[in-house]
């Protein structure tokens, strides 16, 4: 899996991911603080609606941009976007008013938008062998996984010895060492703008990615497995800050262990994954397995829960979570590339993205308004995730023909 990084194109790039994803996870952790400071025990609604401002953002913006990016050079998009991104954490730490939150959350995942799903369909054009691009989906993988254990251990660390102020300072240098790492990174000849004289026009370029997930059952299976994803990541990333401080009785340090258990769990996975992927060509088995088992951990920490599990419970069960569903999240650019051709790469990345935090629309706010009572926020997700388990299920065929095109 490693070799992968001696190839000079990727290896700035991959870096570019790591800094920026650090920065992302910092700014994780100073927002749900942030949130707590402003509004109390009234955290949870508030980090639930700036989550989902978030994911509007996503839904909204990413296939926009992704219509535009062929008139763009990639290599400016993405250094553009990381410039707005810097800015934005560079503003954050004098927020005293909860409606400033989601202003500066708007106008900063809006950047994200646009820069993550120019990356993720630069990666397969930088790595065409597929082995090569196999080993990049799970080193990618793991590098969110490790930004979900190192974020948070690190703004532990930093807790102690000042006010988590100071971790938007850490954000701010993450998104500009991404830019400036992209900027290296994407050589000149890739920077040029591509603007194809058969391209659709703007409005139909919009839709075509989620034209072509909705007419494969393959990436309509991939659809519903999102959503099982994104009712375990919510309850994690939402009520973790409530349950730790409000129910268990813990400090600012607390919550940022309790969320790298998460990571931890997810990264165990991600680095497992590559060998058994290299033996089992089929991941469906893999992602069904993993969208069953978020349901099954999600209903069992509702259960433990129930009897007064407290911090056993609160650790094993975010840990398996994070397992969970980097099963289904690792091998997703795997099978994006496999149902799609290389000019359709990305349109369908970015309906993948946007699609997929569509479904944070529903679990963030829910989360964040069940958050005050940690048995119903994992409860109601274990049934969201097992309804939308046997959906992909029954979906994704067992035995699938080529892509149908658009």
């Amino acid at each position: 899996m490693w070799t992968v990084l001696g190839n000079p194109r990727f290896r700035p790039l991959f870096a570019a991911q790591v800094v920026a994803l650090v920065a992302t996870g910092l700014l994780t952790v100073a927002l749900g603080l942030l949130a707590y400071d402003l509004a109390g025990t009234d955290a949870g609604v508030v980090l639930g609606l700036a989550l989902a401002i978030k994911m509007v953002a996503y839904v909204v913006v990413a296939p926009i941009m992704s219509a535009a990016a062929h008139r763009v050079p990639r290599r400016t998009l993405m250094v553009s976007a990381d410039a707005v991104r810097a800015a934005v954490a560079l503003a954050l730490p004098f927020v005293d008013q909860v409606w400033q939150i989601y202003v500066l959350i708007a106008v900063l995942q809006s950047a994200s938008a646009t820069f993550t799903p120019a990356f993720q369909a630069v990666i397969p054009t930088v790595l065409p062998d597929e082995r090569d691009y196999t080993h990049a989906l799970s080193l990618s993988r793991l590098a969110y996984d490790l930004e979900s254990v190192l974020s948070p251990a690190l703004a532990a660390a930093a807790l102690l010895v000042t006010s988590y102020h100071s971790l938007f300072v850490g954000t701010l240098v993450g998104f500009l060492g991404s830019g400036l790492l992209v900027w290296r990174g994407l050589a000149r000849r890739a920077d040029a703008p591509t603007d194809p004289a058969d391209a659709p026009n703007r409005r139909a370029r919009v839709t075509a990615g989620a034209r072509l997930m909705l007419a494969d059952p393959v990436l309509r299976g991939l659809l519903w497995l999102n959503a099982v994803v994104a009712s375990g990541t919510a309850v994690v990333l939402v009520a973790t800050v409530t349950i730790v401080r409000d129910e268990l009785g813990g400090g600012e340090t607390a919550v940022a262990l309790a969320l790298a258990c998460f990571g931890a769990g997810s990264m165990v996975t991600a680095l497992a994954l590559p060998r058994l992927l290299d033996r089992v060509h089929d991941v469906r088995p893999v992602m069904i397995v993993g969208a069953v088992a978020v349901a099954t951990v999600l209903a069992l920490v509702a259960v433990g829960f129930t009897v007064g599990g407290g911090w056993a419970v609160l650790a094993t069960g975010w840990t398996l979570l994070g397992a969970a569903t980097s099963a289904i999240s690792t091998p997703t650019g795997r099978v994006l590339r496999d149902r799609t051709a290389e000019a359709d790469r990305p349109l369908v990345f970015a309906a993948q993205f946007s699609l997929s935090h569509a479904c944070f629309l529903v679990t963030y706010p829910l989360a964040g308004v069940l958050a005050s009572t940690p048995v119903a926020a994992p409860a109601t997700a274990a049934v969201l995730a097992t309804l939308t388990a046997a959906a992909a299920a029954r979906t994704w065929p067992r035995t699938v023909a080529e892509p149908v095109p658009v």
